[in-house]
């Protein structure tokens, strides 16, 4: 493969500023189609961003023999179909996260993998993100000795401002997304801790609807024991009041405390050294750095960023939380 041309399935919010544009902005990588089931927005969406090519239909764009690689983007009730056929094709697949609903889907789809002998990678991209990569270097330096506890707290409004708008805000309808809020933002969390933590042994959780204001649970609480000892405690709420809305990862050990947002922009250190806290500029295009990532494994030029096996342990993770 010379260059990486991406065909982009369900071009919606998601895909305007966070990984859209970034797919231009990497080499040998370029955005040559896209796709949307609304032919209007689609229409709308390749003349704002200069694509050449627009679809209404998937198989339209599957079927375009100039697009090697695409990016999965609708909601997840879709992401494994939409997946299958595309390496059925022989088409590399970037799908964004949550990989699917289930783990039981997620399973399917690694087993869809090794039969059409793909490559995909799973949008956990804030893996690629030097902000996270910081905390990756400081825990491998043992800046605060041996982990203990890592403590988790998500508390949002019934509307949480760092959710993408959607007109029917498909997030909260489980058939579409799994769940509701807790699928749409949790898997970037759990992911990092597995990231940063490797393989776990035992986890549970539970959930429930307290609000009743949509059909999906909107109170979670899991725990996970990693095979390292490291012990994660996480608490997840979508319907506090706003002066009590929190993100905040508290990771403690032996010899002192890393903390930071999940969706902010610093990271707080404080050991036997004192208290450093470092501020990041995450990219224009947020996706930017893991779509370079990518582009180097679709190519054979690098290690694939996020295996779908790992989405599988993820999915595990959110299954055994809210069932």
């Amino acid at each position: 493969m010379t260059d990486v041309k991406w065909g982009i399935i369900g071009c919606g919010n998601v895909t305007e500023k966070k990984s859209g544009q970034a797919y231009n902005k990497v080499p040998n990588s370029m955005l040559v189609a896209v796709m949307r089931r609304d032919s209007a927005k689609a229409a709308d969406y390749a003349a704002r961003h200069r694509v050449g090519k627009w679809y209404s239909d998937a198989a339209a764009l599957l079927n375009d023999t100039e697009v090697n690689a695409v990016s999965i983007a609708t909601p997840p009730a879709f992401h494994l179909e939409y997946a299958i056929e595309a390496l059925k094709k022989g088409l590399h697949v970037y799908i964004e996260k949550p990989v699917t609903r289930t783990a039981a889907e997620a399973q399917a789809m690694a087993d869809a993998v090794k039969t059409h002998h793909g490559k995909l990678t799973v949008a956990h991209y804030r893996r690629a993100l030097p902000m996270f990569l910081y905390v990756k270097d400081l825990l491998a330096k043992q800046a605060i000795g041996d982990v203990r506890t890592v403590q988790i707290r998500m508390w949002k409004s019934i509307r949480p401002d760092i959710v993408a708008d959607s007109e029917t805000n498909w997030r909260v309808n489980p058939e579409l997304s799994g769940g509701g809020y807790f699928h749409d933002l949790a898997p970037h969390q759990l992911d990092l801790m597995l990231y940063f933590f490797g393989e776990p042994e035992k986890y549970h959780g539970y959930s429930l609807n307290q609000s009743n204001t949509y059909p999906a649970d909107d109170h979670v609480c899991g725990e996970i024991v990693f095979k390292n000892k490291v012990v994660v405690n996480g608490s997840w709420s979508f319907n506090v009041a706003e002066s009590q809305t929190i993100d905040l990862c508290e990771i403690v050990g032996t010899q002192g405390k890393i903390s930071f947002p999940f969706f902010g922009d610093w990271v707080r250190l404080e050991n036997e050294a004192g208290i450093q806290t470092e501020k990041f500029i995450h990219p224009e295009h947020i996706q930017q750095p893991m779509i370079q990532k990518i582009v180097a494994y679709f190519r054979g030029e690098g290690p694939n960023p996020c295996p779908v096996e790992e989405a599988v342990v993820l999915m595990q993770l959110l299954d055994a939380f809210t069932t």
